[in-house]
């Protein structure tokens, strides 16, 4: 086995490779960049070495400079994990010529799948079904476009060399073809350096099934079992789970198959995931499939296959690259159980799903249980989410004796997420697990888009119950506070309890959920414990243990938590039943104020670049014209007019930085 290797990657991939070497005993030296010097995955690393600027250009994806340090660091090899340089062929052939062991497969597979057009072709070759399209060189528009007109609409329109969802449109029809293919190949060249396209028929009611293939140095090559990814919003994975359901045994034998056939066409070694497409019935039951694409390393949802075959995806890596045969054949190979997989995002689903930036002020996570839950994370409390990488926060695993119980555990879990300081989907991702088509199960890659109304409301309930814990939480803080200027354990100013010599005292807390003008008003009576709202009243008691709130009205008992900001005492973020609220305590005793928007004014909802703009100064736009497109993330976000008016102003150009609430156009009234 190595002694010591190289981790050419970053966060919670970082992370992961490094659990696995310290359990092997083989160090691990991290690389990280100038927004990175603090991030998790040095600290756990033995090693770290500086490579460049914040953005990947100017670090992760400098390879030349990443195998000077490995051969500095005196690392055997290198681990590229996934994303940045994980399938950069040039970057494998760089290693061997260095005298470095590429943790990946051969320079050769990666080239043969790299380019989704070449590998259609391939697998055509090897019988492998394909979705009906054009996987060819020719890229001129009007040829595209007549490719598109003769498979059919709608169409997909895809980066030969992407991933992630990246460089990806579905075209209705003919109209919007130009428009749509220049923003898929600006967006492909970004982020690939490639922008070439392939097009392709865009079934009705896929489903994305993936097969994680292994293969060795020796010839082996096996199948640990099938993954469903169905569930996807703008083509990025949601959520994952193994085995896929809805899924006949015959059906995943074949895919299975058809899976190591691929990988053998291209004498493949090391981790990968062969992408199928199937197409769905009514109920969800997966039918035909056809084959979209390999990836040459290992996916951002490979624990999920962990928890049911009980395998280190990671050992198997460094074993194969170690020139070991694979640790079991296809006959040893057993599942058990159901995983489930949520990726936790810094982003506002509420908002077409932009990214958030900002520092984690809380980042409280379920107790990991080997087996059951599990949590890959590369950041903790304290840490600060860039512009510059992809906001996952973290993934979260669990693993169930079946789907129903893996579900439950899901729930439970991720009731247990609470995170302050930047828009998350977690709350999103709780109502999705709930959701009657995915319980069911009833998957496609629409889901989401199906249940939008449902899935992407803003919680805006409000009920006795969540005020009282909001009066729990003032109070609770309250006292922390008192206790904290008075050292006095037993002093009566200490209890706050509302104690009077003759009488009794009543307060009124009035409270404003986050984006609404409507105040609640709750009145607490101290003498008789009872809180009054909207004209009912119910006996109140609390208390607080290790953080959570533990409320009784009329003898009904309820937990939660309540969470607020050091900087923001009177901003208060409640956690509960997997629900969020976040809510403004109108403080007596403090000057409050609302901004009110600024009339006349487009400002940038997310941090980015200006990569297009619509629009010239005396246009005359009606809500809903596209006016600027913005890249954040490695992705494009078309900004449209809020409202009817002419442009009078535009305060950037194309290629400028902006950031969050950058004013980027100043209206005049329409005449």
């Amino acid at each position: 086995m190595f002694t010591k290797i190289l981790i050419a990657n970053r966060g919670e991939i970082a992370c992961r490779i490094a659990k696995t070497c310290r359990k092997l005993g083989v160090k691990t030296v991290a690389v990280y960049s100038d927004a990175d010097k603090d991030a998790l995955h040095v600290q756990v690393c033995d090693e770290a070495v500086y490579i460049g600027g914040s953005s990947p250009k100017e670090s992760y994806l400098l390879g030349s400079i990443i195998i000077k340090q490995a051969l500095a660091y005196g690392a055997q090899a290198i681990h590229p994990g996934y994303g940045f340089l994980s399938e950069n062929a040039d970057f494998a052939r760089d290693c061997a010529i260095a005298g470095l062991v590429f943790i990946g497969p051969p320079e050769a597979a990666i080239r043969a799948m790299g380019s989704k057009s070449a590998a259609k072709s391939l697998m055509e070759q090897a019988g492998v079904p394909l979705v009906p399209g054009y996987h060819g060189e020719l890229q001129d528009c009007a040829f595209l476009r007549k490719q598109a007109d003769q498979i059919g609409y709608p169409v997909l329109l895809k980066a030969s060399a992407g991933g992630g969802g990246k460089g990806m449109r579905i075209i209705e029809d003919g109209n919007s073809f130009e428009q749509a293919l220049a923003s898929c190949k600006r967006e492909a060249m970004s982020s690939f350096g490639d922008d070439k396209v392939l097009v392709e028929r865009y079934l009705s009611r896929p489903r994305h099934i993936e097969v994680q293939v292994f293969a060795d140095k020796q010839g082996n090559c096996v199948y640990l079992f099938d993954r469903d990814c169905s569930v996807q919003r703008r083509h990025q994975k949601v959520l994952e789970e193994a085995p896929s359901p809805c899924m006949s045994d015959e059906l995943k034998a074949q895919m299975g198959q058809a899976a190591v056939n691929a990988a053998k066409a291209v004498n493949y070694e090391g981790a990968g995931t062969v992408e199928f497409i199937a197409e769905a019935d009514d109920e969800g039951q997966a039918g035909h499939f056809y084959f979209m694409e390999m990836n040459t390393r290992l996916q951002v949802e490979h624990p999920v296959t962990e928890m049911i075959t009980g395998q280190d995806l990671v050992e198997w890596q460094l074993r194969v690259a170690n020139s070991e045969p694979l640790p079991l054949l296809q006959n040893q190979l057993k599942e058990c159980g159901h995983a489930l997989e949520a990726r936790i995002y810094a982003e506002n689903p509420e908002n077409q799903f932009l990214p958030s930036t900002g520092k984690l002020l809380t980042m409280l996570m379920p107790k990991e249980e080997l087996g059951v839950v599990r949590v890959d994370a590369g950041v903790r409390e304290g840490d600060v989410i860039s512009p510059f990488y992809d906001p996952m926060i973290a993934k979260l695993i669990v693993w169930g004796e079946d789907r129903p119980t893996a579900l439950s555990r899901m729930e439970v879990a991720l009731a247990q997420v609470n995170i302050v300081g930047l828009s998350t989907n977690v709350a999103f991702l709780s109502r999705l697990v709930k959701n009657d088509s995915f319980v069911k199960p009833n998957l496609d890659t629409g889901l989401i888009l199906r249940h939008e109304n449902e899935l992407l409301q803003k919680d805006l309930k409000v009920d006795f119950e969540s005020l009282a814990f909001l009066v729990a939480g003032q109070l609770s803080a309250e006292l922390y506070q008192s206790r904290a200027y008075n050292s006095e354990v037993q002093s009566p100013w200490q209890k706050l309890d509302g104690w009077r010599m003759n009488g009794f005292i009543e307060r009124g807390f009035t409270w404003m959920l986050d984006d609404s003008h409507q105040a609640h008003v709750v009145r607490l009576n101290y003498s008789q414990n009872t809180l009054l709202y909207d004209g009912e009243m119910r006996h109140f008691t609390h208390c607080e243990d290790d953080g959570v709130l533990r409320i009784e009205l009329n003898g009904k008992q309820l937990n939660a938590r309540v969470i607020s900001e050091s900087s923001h005492p009177n901003t208060l973020h409640l956690f509960r039943d997997g629900r969020y609220q976040k809510w403004h305590y109108q403080n007596p005793l403090a000057m409050t104020h609302v901004d009110e928007s600024a009339i006349g004014k487009l400002t940038a909802p997310m941090p980015g670049k200006v990569v297009a703009i619509r629009v010239e100064v005396g246009h005359q736009v009606i809500v809903g014209d596209e006016l600027i497109v913005v890249e954040s993330m490695k992705m494009e976000h078309t900004i449209t007019a809020p409202v009817d008016g002419i442009i009078a102003e535009i305060h950037y150009a194309e290629g400028d930085q902006v950031g969050e609430g950058d004013q980027l156009i100043t209206f005049a009234s329409p005449t």
